[in-house]
This record gives C-alpha cells, sequence and structure tokens, in this order.
C-alpha cells in the first residue's frame, strides 16, 4: 500500500529534561497548521554529536535544536552558519536547506521581537545581569538594534570582560563591564534590566538576582529570560513597583516561532504555540 502521507520530524539534540516546553508549542504548531509532524527530544552525548548531525540528515529531519553542551560544538559539524549566529558564537537552530544544514540562533531574535512589542531598543540603556549562551545571544542583538550603553553584569570577570570586548570589536556596541561582588544598584539612568541568568529558575523558584530596584526610574522595563516559573521573584518585585516587566515567555514562543518558520517556510501560528505555554505553565504568556 502506498500513502502520500509524510511523517517528518524536528528533533532536538541535548540531554531530556522533565518538561519539553518547545516540544508542546512546536507540536501544537504544526497540530494547527495541519502538519503531521513531531518535535522529539532526544538524548545525545557529545562524543556521539557527529553521528546524530548526519543521522538526522540521512533520516529526513527538517531540522533540529541544539541545547546545551552542542551550541558550540556543532558548529563545524554544519554546512554553513548565518551571520549572526557566528557573530553570537553558538548555534541553537538547525534548518536544512536542500541537502544542506544551516545554522541559525533565534534565542536573541527571539527576546528582540517581544521585547520590540513593549519599545524600541534603539538608544536604550540597557543592564544586562549574566555574561552566559543567553546574555551573549541578547546583547549581540541589542547592539545590532543601536541599544547603548550596555553594562554586563557578571561574578566572573574574565567572562563578562570577554563578552564585553566582543561586543565592542565585532558588534559596534558601547558596551561596559560591571563585576558583580555586592547587590547591584539600578540607577534611574536604566532604561531597561534584563535578567540572562539562571536564577529564579525551577527547582530554585524563590531566587532572586542581588540586584535592588529603590532607584529606579517607575517606568523601567525589567525582563527576566526564565520561562519556568515565568514569574520570578524578580518579576514579582518589579511589578510590586508598578514596573513595565517582560517574562521569559515572550522569548521562548518568538524563537521558537522563529524556528518554525525556518523549518516550514509558513508564518507560525503564535497564538496557538502561547495558548500551549500558557496551558503547561499555567499563566498567561
Amino acid at each position: 500500500m502506498t500513502t502520500d502521507y509524510k511523517y517528518e520530524l524536528v528533533g532536538c539534540f541535548g540531554d531530556p529534561v522533565r518538561e519539553n516546553p518547545t516540544g508542546i508549542m512546536q507540536e501544537a504548531a504544526f497540530a494547527q497548521a495541519g502538519l503531521p509532524w513531531r518535535y522529539e527530544l532526544l538524548e545525545v552525548t557529545p562524543d556521539a554529536l557527529p553521528d546524530a548531525v548526519r543521522g538526522a540528515k540521512a533520516l529526513g529531519f527538517k531540522g533540529f535544536n541544539c541545547t546545551i553542551p552542542h551550541k558550540v560544538a556543532v558548529i563545524p559539524l554544519l554546512d554553513a552558519v548565518a551571520p549572526d549566529a557566528a557573530l553570537i558564537g553558538a548555534v541553537n537552530t538547525v534548518r536544512r536547506e536542500g541537502n544542506r544544514w544551516i545554522g541559525e540562533n533565534t534565542d536573541g531574535k527571539g527576546f528582540m521581537r517581544g521585547l520590540r512589542e513593549m519599545r524600541d531598543p534603539k538608544g536604550a540603556r540597557v543592564v544586562v545581569l549574566g555574561a552566559g549562551g543567553a546574555a551573549r545571544a541578547i546583547t549581540v542583538e541589542l547592539a545590532l538594534a543601536g541599544a547603548g550603553p550596555i553594562t554586563v553584569v557578571n561574578r566572573g570577570g574574565w567572562r563578562g570582560e570577554d563578552l564585553v570586548r566582543h561586543l565592542n570589536e565585532k558588534a559596534g556596541a558601547n558596551a561596559g563591564f560591571h563585576q558583580w561582588v555586592s547587590t547591584v544598584g539600578i540607577g534611574s539612568d536604566v532604561d531597561i534590566l534584563i535578567n540572562a541568568t539562571s536564577i529564579g529558575l525551577y527547582p530554585d523558584v524563590g531566587a532572586m538576582p542581588d540586584v535592588a530596584l529603590d532607584g529606579a526610574r517607575n517606568d523601567l522595563l525589567v525582563c527576566d529570560v526564565i520561562p519556568n516559573p515565568p514569574v520570578t521573584p524578580l518579576i514579582r518585585a518589579a511589578q510590586a513597583r508598578g514596573m513595565k516587566t517582560i517574562t521569559g515567555l515572550p522569548m521562548l514562543v518568538y524563537q521558537g516561532a522563529i524556528g518554525y518558520e525556518m523549518w516550514t517556510g509558513m508564518s507560525a501560528p503564535v497564538d496557538a504555540m502561547k495558548k500551549a505555554l500558557e496551558t503547561a505553565f499555567g499563566v498567561s504568556a
């Protein structure tokens, strides 16, 4: 018996986690569009990554996401890397173009799409907490969008200084570094505060970055990249002061939507993706 039914896979390479919000969101999008596709969470050890990348191509995957620790290691295994992903130095999304794998980074783009719903980042004075992968993707996109000055706050001096040097030399940023050795006071000269650390991520849901908002303006925009739980202690503290906030859900939704569009060539059903996450987390995106 023959059939025109085609079963496509969009995989996620990385260590399995208890919850798979990206899979929930992507499969809701596939269902909404009537696509017989699946998003599978696949455990791939570092030594098996080259075989996994070759196997995904042989099996007809339309693309895949990369989680830690594969975001950098996957780059030499690809046929090409998008310029902004090369600038960030990490790939979280891989799309298929003919028989070629193209590396992309949708983390920063997803954050920026959510940010632009609230304000134009051009000329905004930004403080970013953290200097890891999320901070790197976000600050590169902020620099490319004309935000600045950008202050990177991080406990590890070498990593923070390296990120600032990279932003200034490669992304044309006006960036500076502040070592995080005590409470960071957010002054009235700051327009946007972004927590790009894992502080507050499940299961440490009571943790809050050591920052003081007393000196901040009432119209400070406070953003947190943590998606689980979406309403972190930092978000609650900002909301209690009447400040505008962006939780980690818009970034999660929009980076997934961008990946969906890369894989399918179709506009993402963002409302269906948001609803799936709202149901999964019991909150509003």
